[in-house]
C-alpha cells in the first residue's frame, strides 16, 4: 500500500463534492431502530463493525443517510475513487463498491464494456461492472455472512482487493474512453502482455 493512500475529508486534500442525494448523517443514523436488531443482529453487529474498522483503519468514513452504509474516498497510484462500505441488513451481506471517479462517454461504453468484460476474465475477487445508461464503472467486492460474525480480516479481504483492482484497471478504462485505444491494447498494457 505504499504507493496509494485511502482517505476521507479529515484534512488529506480536498474531497469531491457528494452527490446531492447522498447528504452525509450523523452515526446515529446508522444505527438500528428500536427493535429492529433483534430481527437480524448479526448485520447490525456487522454494521458497527464495519464503521469501527474503516475507522480504525484511517478511512474516515462518512455515514449515507437512509442507507446501512459508509462512504469515503481512495487515492490510488492512478487516481482518486469514491468508495461505498455497505450492509445488506436483510441478506446479511456486505458489499464494497469503487466507484470511478469519471463516466465514460456514451460512445465509448461498447468499447469499455468489451475493456471491463476482458479485465474481468480471470479475477478471482470481485468484478468491475459499467452502467450503460450514464457510464459509471465501479468495482464490487462483496462477502456473505449469513449465520457469521462479519470480523475485520474479511472487510480488510474485501476492500484491499477492490481498491487495488479499480486502481490497477483505471489507466487502460481511461485510455479506452478517452484516449482512442482499443480494449485489447490497453488490456496488454495493463496486464503487461502483447496485444
Amino acid at each position: 500500500m505504499e504507493d496509494s493512500v485511502y482517505r476521507g475529508g479529515n484534512g488529506h486534500g480536498p474531497e469531491p463534492e457528494p452527490d446531492p442525494e447522498e447528504q452525509a448523517a450523523t452515526d446515529a443514523d446508522s444505527q438500528p431502530e428500536a427493535g429492529a436488531s433483534a430481527e437480524h443482529p448479526l448485520s447490525w453487529s456487522a454494521l458497527q463493525t464495519l464503521g469501527q474498522y474503516l475507522e480504525d483503519d484511517g478511512w474516515h468514513p462518512t455515514a449515507v443517510e437512509g442507507k446501512h452504509a459508509y462512504r469515503t474516498y481512495y487515492s490510488g497510484r492512478n487516481g482518486e475513487m469514491r468508495c461505498y462500505a455497505q450492509i445488506l441488513i436483510d441478506l446479511e451481506q456486505f458489499v464494497f463498491y469503487v466507484v470511478a471517479m469519471l463516466k465514460v462517454p456514451e460512445d465509448a461504453r461498447v468499447a469499455a464494456a468489451e475493456y471491463i468484460t476482458r479485465a474481468n476474465y480471470g479475477l478471482r475477487i470481485g468484478n468491475l461492472e459499467m452502467d450503460f445508461s450514464d457510464g459509471e464503472v465501479r468495482f464490487k467486492g462483496s462477502v456473505d455472512f449469513e449465520g457469521l460474525e462479519l470480523s475485520p480480516q474479511l472487510i480488510r479481504n474485501t476492500v484491499y482487493p477492490a481498491v487495488q483492482t479499480m486502481d490497477r484497471y483505471l489507466p487502460g478504462l481511461l485510455k479506452v474512453a478517452f484516449g482512442g485505444k482499443t480494449p485489447v491494447e490497453a488490456i496488454a498494457e495493463v496486464e503487461g502482455r502483447k496485444s
